[in-house]
């Protein structure tokens, strides 16, 4: 628990527009829908305003190589959907926090690193919550990573 820094966030309500893949390599194809809708829109200059988040949906079962990934970006809070678009409001929560560097093809640090944070999770004085769990992708890129995220834990007092 000691080698794991975690910190407690309280995330704000938000409106996001939402992408979802399902198969194999569910998170390359509900990235790359974000990435076809967002870029031409502006969104992904500026990755502090327009935040990413993604999250299992639905979870890998046993047996089956398929499972779906969502992910969410932060729009504006009067943003509207239009023909296709689904766009919601995320009520936020609060949130056991810590940051996951993949390094390049090792994508089994970030389930490790969420057994971490459940396990420090365990050990404190937080009980779970029912709020979405989250990963957020975070704009950094160190040279010897494949991407960073933040995980966020649901959390309650």
């Amino acid at each position: 628990m000691s080698d794991l820094d975690v910190r407690i966030v309280d995330l704000k309500p938000m409106r996001v527009a939402s992408f979802l893949g399902f198969g194999e390599n569910p998170e390359q194809l509900a990235f790359d829908k974000l990435n076809a809708w967002a870029k031409p829109r502006g969104l992904l200059d500026d990755r502090k305003k327009h935040r990413i988040f993604g999250f299992n949906n639905p979870n890998p079962s046993a047996g089956s190589p398929n499972y779906g990934y969502e992910v969410w970006i932060v729009v504006e809070p009067d943003r509207e959907a239009e023909a296709d678009e689904k766009i919601f409001d995320f009520e936020g929560g609060l949130y056991a926090v810590t940051k996951c560097v993949v390094p390049k093809g090792d994508f089994e640090v970030i389930g490790a690193t969420w057994k971490k944070l459940v396990a420090w999770k365990e050990d404190s004085k937080y009980k779970v919550a029912r709020h979405q769990w989250l990963e957020e992708s975070l704009p950094e890129s160190p040279p010897d990573a494949e991407f960073v995220l933040d995980l966020y834990a649901p959390i309650a007092e």
